[in-house]
């Protein structure tokens, strides 16, 4: 074997395609909000960001790809303003309060595109991307309320967070994301109290 130095260059992506990937985004998540996740196809949302379909695919193999980074980006934006927030302190029942419903507000924003990426992922509510969500109310709970069973109690509280929970809670209960929320509020107020 000959003793030559192999150089890999890596080149920053083009603008361009930084821009078009963005584009795709934008659009996608339009189209999802306009007419659900089911309904809209690649060929849809190629179509309606005006680039073509090898665009499209060079930058997200499939639907699930792009529900993914969807999911993602609003993710990273939740967890830097909760991590933000809890850097400043305050009382750890008014940052649970919030967060809890904060959480509420990200699963409505994104309950088609959460529900699918679900169904993906073969309903699994241990994975990764949320189980920081179980982390932050047990580390809350355990500030407020140490002397309850915290991982039982934040078990609790991140079941009644999984997608598929909520689905069933508004369309089979007739909750709303908010009533759904502020009941569980209400959930927490009776086991701090």
């Amino acid at each position: 074997m000959d003793d030559k130095l192999i150089f890999f260059f890596f080149f920053p992506a083009r603008t361009d395609a930084v821009k078009n990937r963005e584009l795709l985004i934008q659009t996608a998540q339009r189209l999802f909000e306009e007419n659900g996740v089911d309904a809209v196809t690649m060929s849809d949302v190629a179509e309606a960001a005006h680039v073509g379909k090898g665009t499209l695919y060079r930058h997200f193999a499939n639907k699930t790809d792009l529900c993914h980074v969807l999911i993602d980006n609003d993710q990273r934006d939740l967890q830097n303003r909760t991590f933000a927030r809890l850097r400043e302190g305050g009382e750890p029942l008014e940052n649970l309060e919030w967060f809890l419903r904060e959480v509420m507000a990200f699963l409505e924003r994104n309950r088609e595109i959460v529900l699918a990426a679900s169904a993906q992922l073969g309903g699994s509510i241990d994975h990764p991307a949320h189980v920081w969500w179980r982390q932050t109310v047990r580390g809350l709970l355990l500030r407020l309320k140490p002397e309850i069973d915290v991982d039982y109690a934040a078990d609790v509280f991140f079941v009644m967070l999984d997608p598929r929970t909520l689905h069933y809670q508004t369309t089979a209960r007739q909750y709303s994301y908010t009533q759904a929320g502020e009941a569980l509020i209400s959930l927490l107020h009776r086991l701090v109290d």
